[in-house]
């Protein structure tokens, strides 16, 4: 059985058995994952669950996607499930490596190499292609120095004397000089997350062109120490005047160092791990691209929290945070929330309401009466499937002895590249005239 396996959100991992419908691993990959849930990790219990089919333990990967790494070699690339009637991991893989490209919010280096497809890659192999990519460019427009502090027992007097350490060392040795002064070096907080990226990242990867350009790298960086803080040193990099290119390097540097996966740092596991909660994701992907679409004078505002709820004993309560609002001339005439859930546009009944949830409905109210003053339009942008692939039609807030003020629109968003708009068929009215191109 081959160490790499690949699945989609909310498939069913089973261990070193055939069931229908269950992707089988390793007994060691499994009873390793299986052991994270024993921990008391509130991280952990959101992105695997355990199940039981046929009387037989699996394990449920539920909204992350990425790439996880056990200890004895597993690898396990969780794509997200996108509603295609023919689901291809190519397509799917190329969709996340689009949303991880928005949430980094830095520039994309491609291959030289047009025949190299990335998208043909296993998941790990594409992320650190993509460092290695970015930490190239840093090497060929410059690697930066800046001053750094040094004491050392010198044949010189250079800097300044420091006189009981100079005194101590040197009571014997007259020709020596013990100072503090300052050179010219690598060893900044930047240079040493990406050498550390690039130790680990040599350890991983197995494609030959990969391992190559690691070890080439990793020699340019050679006389920089890796860091040994590392959350120390990303809170004191600082991109001087004409670093910006380093920002893709150190991105994918922190993505590797850190990551977003529930496993990292946690217990005794040095498996490295990228995992993306795809809510998350897919928000940070619609605030991306959706302001291209917004006519000239509209603004678009993210993680607002502004407003409450209530006020309880002379203090507010229950923050209100809407994803997205868009403001025009400064006053606020949207709301816009994303989900990342699967509609049925086929289901219009009101027992199913094509899959939406009625708590996002009660939200979507709330948020329109107290940033919305009760009138004007409300979005909610789900992904656009073969399932859900026009508006659906309006819905009405009903406020007893008040006109139909509120209005909320369920629209779909595009995530492949058949479109510079990815949100499609927005109907010409009720402010959604605000959102471009009109059709």
């Amino acid at each position: 059985m081959s160490n790499s396996v690949t699945v989609f959100e909310y498939d069913k991992l089973i261990a070193d058995d055939n069931v229908d419908g269950c992707i089988t691993i390793s007994s060691q990959a499994f009873a390793e994952l299986q052991a994270r849930l024993e921990l008391d990790n509130t991280h952990e219990r959101k992105w695997l669950r355990l199940r039981s089919v046929q009387h037989k333990p699996v394990l449920q990967i539920t909204g992350y996607a990425g790439v996880l790494c056990t200890n004895d070699g597993t690898q396990i690339e969780v794509l997200p499930k996108l509603g295609r009637r023919l689901e291809t991991h190519e397509q799917s893989r190329s969709i996340l490596l689009r949303m991880v490209k928005a949430l980094l919010d830095c520039p994309w280096y491609e291959s030289e190499d047009a025949r190299l497809n990335v998208t043909q890659m296993p998941l790990l192999e594409i992320f650190i292609h993509k460092f290695l990519l970015a930490t190239r460019e840093v090497v060929r427009r410059g690697v930066r120095n800046q001053y750094v502090s040094q004491q050392d027992n010198l044949l010189t007097l250079r800097g300044k004397l420091m006189v009981s350490s100079h005194i101590a060392a040197n009571l014997f040795r007259p020709e020596r000089f013990y100072t503090e002064h300052d050179e010219f070096l690598p060893d900044r907080p930047e240079n040493r997350l990406i050498h550390s990226a690039l130790s680990r990242v040599k350890h991983l990867a197995q494609r030959i062109d990969n391992q190559r350009l690691a070890r080439e790298l990793a020699f340019v960086f050679a006389e920089v120490p890796q860091s040994q803080n590392i959350d120390k040193d990303l809170q004191s990099k600082n991109l001087d005047r004409g670093m910006h290119y380093y920002q893709s390097a150190l991105a994918w540097a922190e993505l590797i160092l850190k990551g977003y996966s529930p496993l990292t740092g946690i217990g005794k596991t040095h498996a490295p791990s990228l995992m993306f909660p795809m809510p998350k994701l897919f928000e940070a992907y619609v605030a991306k691209t959706l302001p291209v679409q917004l006519a000239r004078e509209c603004r678009l505002q993210t993680q607002v929290k502004t407003e409450y709820l209530v006020e309880h004993k002379q203090q507010r309560w229950m923050q209100l945070k809407p994803d997205l609002l868009v403001q025009k001339m400064g006053h606020n005439v949207m709301v816009l929330d994303t989900k990342w859930k699967l509609l049925d546009q086929s289901k219009a009944n009101s027992k199913d309401k094509y899959g939406i949830s009625q708590s996002d409905f009660y939200q979507l109210y709330a948020y329109g009466k107290y940033y919305l003053n009760g009138k004007g339009v409300l979005i909610l942008i789900y992904p656009r499937t073969d399932y859900f692939n026009q508006p659906l039609p309006v819905f009405n807030f009903v406020d007893i002895g008040e006109e139909n003020k509120l209005k909320l629109w369920v629209l779909p968003y595009i995530l492949d590249e058949t479109t510079d708009y990815p949100l499609i068929n927005q109907p010409n009215q009720d402010g959604l005239e605000y959102i471009l191109p009109e059709n």
